[in-house]
Parts: C-alpha cells; structure tokens; sequence
C-alpha cells in the first residue's frame, strides 16, 4: 500500500501561483496513474489532473491552460503546478494514487491552497 504525503499548499493573490508536491512510499511508484483532486466547501471533490507512468495526462476543462501536472518516477513524486489562480480555484487539494492491476485507490491528507486578495 503507498503513502501520499502533500507538499506546498498555501495563500496567493489571484493571478499567482503555487506547486504542490506529493511524495509517494511504501510501494511501486510506476504501477501507480497518479492524480490531483480538490474539494472546495460545500462542493464535492472533483478530479484536476492525472498522469500515468508513461505519462499519459488529462485535466478538468477548468485548469486546462493554467496548471500543468508532472511526475518523476526516480523520485516517486508528483508536481502540479498552478498559475494564473482564480478564487474559484481555492480548495483541499488531494493526491490520489491508483494501483494499475488491482485498481486500489489511496488518498494523501490533503493541503489548503486558498486564493485570494
């Protein structure tokens, strides 16, 4: 079973920008399709972004254009870098891993990124 621990949440103006980092242990990073996901209040959690280990990536229509997921198997952490922030994008952000033959789901703790003036 993998570990998620989430790095790099914080206050920014709109228009700034953050990374959040996940670091994975505890298994095989490469069997994993990694993932950002964020819950904002009252809202439900929604999925952001994903990447394979052969870096396959798909994002929501909202951050299309503004944030960029990554992932460096060597380190077995996953990036999501965030520019151009919006109010709307303030939530909990949330690493997700997917172990790719039993389909096992893991969850980080979650990190604030808030956005605001």
């Amino acid at each position: 079973q993998v570990q998620l621990v989430e790095f790099g949440g914080g206050l920014v103006q709109p228009g700034g920008s953050l990374r959040l980092s996940c670091a994975a242990s505890g298994s095989i990073f490469s069997l994993y399709v990694m993932a950002w996901y964020r819950q904002a209040p009252g809202k439900q959690r929604e999925l952001v972004a994903s990447i394979t280990s052969g870096g396959v990536i798909n994002y929501t229509d909202s951050v299309k254009g503004r944030f960029t997921i990554s992932r460096d198997n060597a380190k077995n952490t996953v990036y999501l870098q965030m520019n151009s922030l919006k109010p709307e994008d303030t939530a909990v952000y949330y690493c997700n891993a997917v172990q790719i033959t039993t389909m096992k789901e893991n969850w980080g703790q979650g990190t604030q990124v808030t956005v605001s003036s």
